[in-house]
């Protein structure tokens, strides 16, 4: 898999394009509170691309509908920061976020078809985005919309503009909501599984795109998904979610070359190896806990065995925070630091095999033969 063109890398003073700080977002039900996020923090610097990945229900399509200030009833936010560009989104009036969606921030939705108004069709609806942001009449805006369909591979985009979504595929409406959300060229795209409804050409054709739009433009993009393929190809850092909380987090070559959670090793560990003859693939043992009853310590506990194998009893009792155990590489494990918050050996052994980490050229070296370290035992591996 050829590496991904990164982004620039942090400069120490440089101010983050989007800041969530303690971001909770749940949703009141009959039978419960449902903390769907619960807590996370993290950074997306201008012209990088974030990773957030995990397994369904962990939260990351709740985090970016937060981000847009689109949650629904029964759902709020009850609490934290969505600073952009330095200004709390939350603090927003509605008619003052309305103007910033589309325009300065774009989401390309999960569901298309939901997503869509099925009385306009569609060169209306991208059409629209470009007179209400763009202050452009409709003829030139009309004519940019058959560009952009275009540019998202959908042939014959003339007559495509006069189709409703009802005629389209599903391929063929994420194509047209991607088309959408970069009519305006946004400095942040949030894309929720971009190219889940699309085959293997036009998914590396609309990756091309966000790249393309990020080194162009210097659009920064939050690239949710679970396809880690997608992540090593596109990312610069990855957050990875587990119910409802960031549970490592740092930069895509760390990631594969020496992941630290159990979950996120077994994650990686359930990719198939190309050439690896095996009776049955790796999986990750049982399921996400219920959000509306959490455990008291680590919610991933119930399903690591390298919690019972090195008899850490404390992560059934204690809920374990997010430290960073090597420069911008945090985890929420109690295998690598103490409840006083003092590194454990496994950490300093960490901290060792990322001074090698470091001199890896990108995805592809870091997961070379020999490269990573045996991975953390998960039940059932």
């Amino acid at each position: 898999m050829p590496a991904a063109a990164r982004g620039p890398k942090r400069q120490r003073g440089d101010t983050p394009l989007l800041q969530v700080r303690g971001l909770q977002t749940s949703f009141h039900t009959r039978e419960g509170v449902v903390r769907a996020v619960d807590g996370i923090d993290f950074d997306v610097d201008r012209g990088e691309i974030m990773g957030l990945v995990g397994e369904s229900g962990c939260g990351k399509s709740v985090t970016s509908l937060s981000i847009m200030g689109l949650i629904a009833r029964p759902g709020r936010i009850d609490a934290g920061e969505i600073v952009f560009d330095g200004r709390d989104l939350r603090r927003l009036s509605s008619d003052q976020l309305r103007r910033m969606r589309g325009d300065r921030i774009s989401m390309i939705f999960q569901q298309p078809t939901s997503a869509l108004n099925p009385v306009w069709n569609v060169g209306r609806q991208i059409a629209e985005v470009l007179q209400l942001h763009r202050n452009m009449k409709r003829g030139p805006a009309w004519r940019r919309a058959g560009e952009l369909l275009k540019m998202v591979g959908i042939p014959d985009p003339n007559r495509r503009l006069k189709a409703y979504p009802h005629e389209m595929s599903g391929g063929m409406a994420q194509r047209i909501m991607i088309a959408m959300a970069l009519a305006c060229e946004p400095e942040l795209l949030i894309a929720d599984e971009p190219t889940t409804a699309l085959d293997v050409t036009i998914q590396a054709q609309i990756l091309d795109l966000m790249r393309n739009l990020r080194e162009e433009t210097g659009t920064a993009i939050i690239l949710i998904t679970h396809d880690l393929g997608v992540v090593a190809e596109m990312c610069d850092r990855v957050a990875v979610m587990y119910a409802g909380e960031i549970v490592e987090q740092t930069d895509v070559t760390s990631l594969f070359r020496d992941a630290l959670h159990p979950y996120t090793r077994g994650l990686i560990g359930s990719i198939p190896v190309v050439g690896q003859v095996t009776e049955e693939l790796a999986v990750i043992p049982g399921t996400v806990p219920n959000l509306i009853d959490l455990p008291k310590g680590c919610r991933f506990a119930p399903r690591c065995a390298a919690r019972v194998a090195e008899d850490v009893t404390m992560a059934i009792d204690v809920h374990p925070g997010l430290r960073e155990v090597r420069s911008g590489h945090s985890v929420r494990c109690w295998l690598y630091h103490d409840a006083a918050g003092r590194l454990t050996p496994r950490a300093a052994a960490a901290i060792e095999r990322g001074k090698s980490v470091a001199g890896a050229t990108g995805v592809a070296d870091a997961m070379a033969p020999g490269a990573g370290t045996p991975p953390l035992t998960v039940a059932g591996r």
